[in-house]
């Protein structure tokens, strides 16, 4: 495929789960700052959504939806070589393909713990790897990880999800020393709660016997995350800061987003572990 000239000013995002949440409202905002979007999802038939929020910005004309599995390696090789040849670049990737698995440890089975780190890290692992060598030659580029307040601190009832959060932790910070060599930025955007379809499919999912003993503790955990849900923030502001993100010359490694997981971190970096571990427990009813 021949490679497309590029204007001067135009550039490139690769971003994966662009069929709603972050991903989504993150590529309509892409676009409309003028990169050409590549939007990736696991079903391109699923792209609707997108394409009538970026006709609504007037911004369509600058997104190409391509069908991407990130737990398929094969894929990701052909859709980074594709997008490479076509616009000679990747100047942005943003790694938001993932979902949540919930439940109690011991009730979770094996299978969904392996589909939920092969998704949110491995997934993302292999994305990064693909297209770290266009933007190491270039000396340029930001990678934008979609991370999680869950990947800095373990909520019950989260376990899995919040182990692949902080897999994506550790990976992209020693990432960020591997690249920063190379002018490459790495960059973990951190969410708290935000009215986005991962909590509501997560929280639908989660099961557990009528006898088990871990059913009071759901309970409690569902009703909690209930009420964030009820009061979650819009996720166009997550959005809206990596836009801005996009456009820094020197980053910070995390952003935490969303009022109420900045409050957390805080408590849980500067308050005794006890008091902390109160807190928690607090808030899910316990005495």
């Amino acid at each position: 495929m021949a490679q497309r000239e590029l204007q001067a000013a135009e550039r490139v995002a690769l971003i994966t789960g662009t069929s709603s949440g972050f991903g989504l409202l993150t590529a309509v905002k892409l676009a409309g700052m003028g990169y050409r979007v590549v939007a990736t999802m696991r079903n391109a038939s699923d792209k609707a959504a997108l394409l009538e929020k970026a006709g609504q910005r007037g911004a369509a004309s600058l997104i190409e939806v391509m069908q991407l599995d990130v737990t398929r390696h094969e894929q990701i090789e052909r859709v980074v070589e594709e997008v490479a040849a076509r616009y000679g670049t990747i100047d942005v990737l943003v790694n938001n393909a993932g979902f949540s698995v919930g439940g109690f440890v011991e009730e979770v089975p094996m299978d969904a713990w392996r589909q939920q780190m092969e998704t949110n890290f491995f997934g993302l692992v292999a994305v990064t790897k693909a297209v770290l060598p266009i933007m190491r030659e270039r000396r340029s580029g930001t990678i934008i990880q979609i991370g999680s307040v869950s990947g800095k601190i373990g909520f019950p009832g989260y376990a899995p999800y919040a182990a692949s959060k902080y897999a994506v932790e550790g990976f992209s910070e020693s990432l960020r020393h591997e690249m920063a060599p190379f002018g490459v930025k790495v960059v973990v955007v951190e969410p708290g709660a935000y009215r986005t379809p991962i909590w509501k499919k997560g929280l639908a999912d989660i099961r557990t016997r009528p006898d088990s003993p871990y059913a009071p503790m759901l309970q409690a955990v569902l009703a909690y995350s209930r009420r964030a849900g009820e009061t979650a923030p819009d996720p166009q502001e997550v959005a809206d800061r990596i836009g801005k993100l996009v456009t820094l010359r020197s980053p910070r490694l995390r952003y935490a987003l969303g009022q109420g997981s900045r409050l957390t971190l805080w408590a849980k970096a500067l308050l005794p572990w006890a008091w902390f571990e109160r807190a928690i427990g607090y808030a899910l009813g316990r005495k």
